[in-house]
């Protein structure tokens, strides 16, 4: 009974698209998205403001890469797609003057504003984590701002 049980369950997952058979494992859902290609940011031509939303879902940014030009104002729009995991987005360099860490509810849209002043490549992540889980970083949940 259990293993009927068990078949018909991995049958309905792969019917509603939640699961694939492929070789001898089950993979359930992806946990990491393909990385697309960076975003150049574009300069507001009205307020200089570079202007990007970034989407929240789970265990991924979208975009994961952003490009923009240092001394200019950055705004970005977080907006978690999910329905019940609440993200943040933490971007801290001491030495590039960053320490950003906002909490972004689920289903939630929140703004961050900041002006980067020094080329470089900075990790930006989600540090959070349930008990005896791996964090939402160890799952994927890591972007890369780079400012030239």
């Amino acid at each position: 009974m259990r293993n009927g049980l068990r078949s018909g369950c991995l049958s309905l997952l792969i019917m509603a698209g939640l699961c694939s058979v492929q070789g001898p494992t089950a993979v359930l859902g992806a946990e990491e998205s393909p990385q697309g290609p960076p975003l150049r940011v574009p300069v507001d031509q009205v307020d200089g403001m570079q202007r990007a939303t970034v989407i929240l879902d789970s265990y991924s940014y979208t975009p994961q890469h952003l490009i923009v030009q240092a001394g200019k104002p950055v705004e970005l729009i977080l907006t978690s797609i999910t329905t019940i995991t609440p993200h943040n987005f933490v971007l801290r360099d001491d030495a590039a003057g960053f320490s950003i860490e906002r909490d972004v509810s689920a289903g939630k849209t929140v703004t961050v504003q900041f002006t980067p002043t020094k080329p470089g490549r900075y990790a930006f992540y989600c540090d959070k984590k349930l008990l005896f889980f791996p964090s939402h970083r160890e799952k994927g949940m890591e972007g890369t701002l780079e400012v030239r």
